[in-house]
């Protein structure tokens, strides 16, 4: 049975229990909610600002927390305990029905390098007036080459489920089916990797801390392969 003042909010707004349902469910399963991703989300966006107060409310009863950024219009989970924003955040980030579905060192180093990359075309006013950067691959290439002396996977399956997985956290726009066999694709990098990756983060590649995180990440994937 529903409470009377969610009722009263449906009621008030035309919007149905059901609907209700699929906004919050879309957001459990893919903690975030881009609303320039998909007609889809546009709407469902749409409906969460008329709701945010009730979806706030629901959330809240499970101490998981809602970042809102009105003016590039995403909303984003962030699982009890956590730091809005951090790095933790962006290892323990939502989706796949997971508020704790981890990220593979690969998408790490790639969500890093993301980071450095905006806020180096954020200094150069090379950003579009809806907040995006665009990259070519072989930059990206390039900087996570220089930066953590890192490659992109070889093999086209491994790349290709790289950046399909940061599409999935809405971190990187792309065409569904760009192909990322050259240096001349073309990807669009969030705003919101400023609130996924934060400042205090950047400072472990700088110095001597990047060779310490290159051996943290290289060490770790190692123990994982030692595991399958």
């Amino acid at each position: 049975m529903l409470n009377e003042p969610l009722q009263q909010a449906l009621e008030r707004e035309n919007v149905s229990l059901n609907e209700f349902k699929e906004l919050v469910i879309r957001l459990l399963n893919y903690g975030v909610l881009c609303r320039n991703e998909s007609l889809v989300e546009q709407q469902i966006y749409d409906r969460y600002l008329r709701l945010h107060a009730q979806v706030a409310d629901y959330f809240e009863l499970m101490d998981v927390r809602l970042l809102h950024e009105p003016k590039f219009e995403y909303v984003r989970l962030y699982p009890p305990g956590s730091q809005v924003p951090g790095m933790e955040e962006a290892e323990a980030s939502a989706f796949g029905g997971s508020l704790r579905s981890r990220l593979s060192q690969q998408e790490v180093a790639m969500v890093l390098v993301l980071r450095l990359q905006y806020d180096k075309a954020l200094r150069e006013g090379k950003v579009d007036e809806n907040g995006y950067v665009t990259e070519s691959l072989e930059s990206l290439g390039i900087a996570i080459k220089n930066l953590l002396s890192r490659s992109l996977p070889e093999k086209m399956t491994e790349r290709t489920q790289l950046f399909k997985r940061l599409r999935q956290l809405r971190l990187i726009n792309c065409r569904q089916d760009e192909r990322f066999d050259s240096g001349e694709a073309w990807i669009k990098i969030h705003p919101m990797i400023v609130n996924f990756v934060s400042d205090e983060c950047l400072q472990a590649l700088s110095g001597e801390s990047t060779s310490e995180l290159v051996a943290e990440l290289d060490s770790e994937e190692e123990a994982q392969a030692s595991t399958v």
